[in-house]
């Protein structure tokens, strides 16, 4: 049976946490390839053997190609200057070119914009984005599942991520 693989990229300094650890909570039995815009990923490679890290600034990596296959990818947190990147077809980092590959090969690419409110160029950037097939998906909470706990709450988040990416999860308690 064929790997699944899968690109997380972190994006923006505000929200890095939550990214980190939906990066940490990745199943063994996936591929996870990592990008981080800050070059912090070396720590990262120590800590998760199974994470794949790849230096944001080289657009030549396996995953900024179509053929190697990955299926899926989430951008978390996805700063707004990434997402407009992505809207308007800008792929100068492997961030935004991984985007540009999902795109193009009709993959399942989920943004989680951190910044809020959002600005109308934001909201026009989302709506053109979600028009192509792209999930938007701010860590918004609901309050079905009674978090009590911040660790709650980055749980129900990372848990519909991972629904999104069709990750069996039962990181958050679910509506009955």
């Amino acid at each position: 049976m064929k790997k699944r693989k899968i690109v997380i990229a972190l994006s923006g300094a505000s929200g890095v946490n939550i990214g980190i650890k939906a990066l940490s909570l990745m199943p063994q039995e996936i591929e996870t390839h990592f990008i981080m815009s800050q070059n912090a990923a070396v720590v990262l490679d120590k800590e998760m053997q199974h994470i794949i890290a790849h230096d944001n600034s080289d657009i030549s990596a396996s995953i900024a190609s179509g053929s190697f296959g990955v299926e899926a990818m989430l951008i978390a947190p996805c700063s707004m200057n990434t997402l407009a990147k992505i809207a308007c077809g800008i792929s100068d980092n492997l961030i935004t070119r991984c985007a540009a590959v999902m795109l193009k090969e009709q993959k399942k690419l989920i943004l989680a914009p951190r910044e809020m409110p959002f600005s109308a160029i934001a909201l026009e950037n989302m709506h053109k984005l979600a028009s192509l097939g792209v999930v938007i998906a701010p860590p918004v909470m609901a309050y079905y599942s009674q978090q009590q706990t911040l660790k709650d709450m980055e749980n129900f988040i990372i848990g519909k991520w991972f629904d999104l990416l069709d990750i069996e999860n039962d990181l958050y308690k679910r509506w009955n």
